[in-house]
């Protein structure tokens, strides 16, 4: 990956992330994509039960995944993230969950916008959270990066 910030965390697999074929639901990835998200915004000093305080929301947007190499019950899996694009309206991060193999077992992305918490209409996120919104341009990942 190219030079730009990734937050690592570790994912815990329980019996109960898996379904009648042994593999983890392909849903749960999307518990470890917000682990891995929550993880980022921790790692560059901010937290995502301040926004709320402040009385915003960042609802996900949409969400792609791609299945790449099942994780099993007993398995090692980190999620790695970063942030992908931001645009100032729509933060795109993305996702590699990793085997102990370092293989990829599910990579993504999930886009959030910033919304009232009274209203639930979007806010501009690099008006309301200016520095929160420079951080995320310091560590984004750039064009040039693979």
């Amino acid at each position: 990956m190219g030079d730009f910030f990734i937050s690592t965390r570790d994912i815990e697999l329980y019996y109960a992330d898996t379904d009648m074929m042994g593999v983890v639901y392909h849903a749960n990835y999307l518990k470890f994509f917000e682990r891995g998200r929550t993880g980022l915004i921790e790692d560059i000093g901010y937290n995502y039960l301040e926004m709320e305080n402040e009385g915003y929301f960042a609802p996900v947007y949409d969400v792609y995944a791609v299945y790449k190499k099942p994780l099993r019950y007993g398995d090692q899996a980190k999620v790695k993230t970063w942030v992908e694009t931001n645009d100032g309206i729509k933060t795109v991060y993305g996702y590699q969950i990793i085997n102990q193999n370092e293989e990829i077992c599910v990579e993504g992305t999930t886009t959030h916008i910033i919304v009232s918490k009274e209203t639930f209409r979007p806010k501009p996120f690099k008006k309301i959270f200016p520095e929160w919104f420079n951080k995320y341009e310091e560590i984004k990942k750039q064009p040039t990066d693979k």
